[in-house]
């Protein structure tokens, strides 16, 4: 494996913000998986695995300890309807393959940035469709084990942008199966995914530099907000949350700046990196924009972009501590 020192994260995220890692490497496959993770333990370094780069903020000084990327990892087209994704893959590039395949499902997916790895362990979604209506299993490596495991769809506790995986940081995704409908008309499907595409593409470009959606839809009990919600989208709520953006938009930051960082004009629940932002000033624009919404509409906001490197993640690697993994025998 290469192992590089200092390399820029900002280059292999969506945001295009983040300091240098002190290790990096690429990965392809499980051993060189596990090959990275030996080398943490016998560097004592903390690890931090990502893929596509969305959904991700790194600290503007970096990550002081081994990042691995993971890619590819491989497409299969199996019987009866199945396909199996690695983690590294392009989620919409295995959306658009299976509609090419005739494989309906994964269609409204298509478009959504980042890897199936990163879509797993958030149940990406959008438009009607998520990710856990279509899993089947997901093999994942134990990082402090070395061990290869494979959770069925019911034991991944799947909920919105929520999935067993994000509770447990030392299980790293390799893989999903996918169950999808057969004898779909590949020239039907590939449209419906362009549509998709457009509709995203309307809301916000596509192309702008930031995470997504930063903030999950909150749960919002206040029924005089939700039926202005009503009156101003002339749409139901979705069951007892209300959009991040739309709620964002009712205390007045549409548009707002910090530095180089800005509540996106078009969508408010992007942050968008206008050119050189830094993760400082994303983090104090988000922190007024939770601020704000606490105080005026009593509603907790809260992150869906993983914030890496900040003075917080201590605390969640306490349950990750460098000493604790295993020098694994080679």
């Amino acid at each position: 494996m290469n192992f590089r020192s200092n390399v820029s994260l900002a280059q292999y995220t969506t945001f295009k913000i983040g300091g240098p890692a002190k290790l990096f490497a690429e990965v392809s496959d499980m051993s060189e998986l596990a090959l990275g993770f030996e080398r943490a333990a016998a560097d004592h370094l903390p690890v931090y695995v990502f893929s596509g780069g969305s959904n991700t903020l790194f600290s503007d000084q970096g990550f002081q300890g081994l990042v691995i990327r993971i890619l590819d990892g491989g497409f299969h087209l199996l019987e009866n309807g199945r396909i199996s994704a690695g983690a590294g893959q392009s989620l919409s590039k295995v959306a658009f393959d299976c509609c090419e395949a005739g494989l309906a499902g994964m269609e409204r997916l298509f478009g959504i940035p980042g890897s199936v790895g990163g879509a797993v362990r958030g149940n990406a979604g959008a438009f009607g469709a998520d990710v856990a209506s279509l899993v089947m299993s997901v093999k994942v490596l134990n990082k402090r084990t070395g061990m290869m495991k494979e959770y069925k769809k019911d034991e991944c506790d799947f909920g919105y942008r929520h999935s067993l995986f994000k509770d447990h940081p030392e299980l790293v995704i390799l893989s999903a199966e996918f169950l999808l409908k057969p004898g779909g008309d590949p020239s039907v499907l590939k449209s419906v995914a362009k549509e998709t595409q457009a509709m995203r593409e309307a809301k916000h470009p596509q192309d702008a530099f930031c995470a997504g959606s930063f903030f999950m839809n909150p749960v919002v009990t206040d029924e005089h907000l939700r039926e202005e919600f009503r009156h101003d989208s002339g749409k139901e709520p979705k069951g007892d949350r209300l959009p991040a953006g739309w709620v964002i938009d009712q205390v007045g930051l549409r548009g707002k700046t910090i530095g180089n960082a800005k509540v996106s004009e078009q969508h408010p629940n992007y942050i968008v990196n206008t050119g050189g932002a830094t993760a400082e000033e994303v983090l104090t624009l988000i922190s007024i924009v939770k601020q704000r919404v606490r105080d005026e509409l009593d509603i907790q906001l809260q992150e869906e972009v993983q914030l890496v490197g900040f003075g917080h993640e201590a605390a969640k690697k306490k349950r990750e501590k460098p000493e604790e993994w295993p020098v694994w025998d080679k």
